[in-house]
């Protein structure tokens, strides 16, 4: 078989579990405990909605998503401190 440019499952499954703890570490940095528990519920409706994603491309793309909602809750949060 000709090898593959994609990295192996259980990689890409690491990036996915790193991408949801860094936006639940994220959130637990919002000051109001109900936007917390919104986002909070609203991260993990995403990923147990998109668990069993198989298709590589549709996956890099989540992944891209999911990276620039983290950047956008990022910045939200060091503007809200600042």
């Amino acid at each position: 078989p000709a090898p593959s440019r994609s990295p192996p499952q259980f990689l890409r499954r690491q990036q996915v579990l790193q991408l949801y703890r860094q936006i639940l570490r994220a959130i637990r940095e919002v000051p109001a405990e109900a936007d917390r528990r919104y986002l909070q519920q609203w991260a993990r409706e995403e990923f147990r909605r998109n668990k069993d994603a198989t298709e590589e491309d549709a996956i890099r793309m989540m992944i891209t998503q999911g990276n620039m909602h983290l950047q956008e809750l990022q910045r939200t949060l060091k503007l809200a401190k600042s």
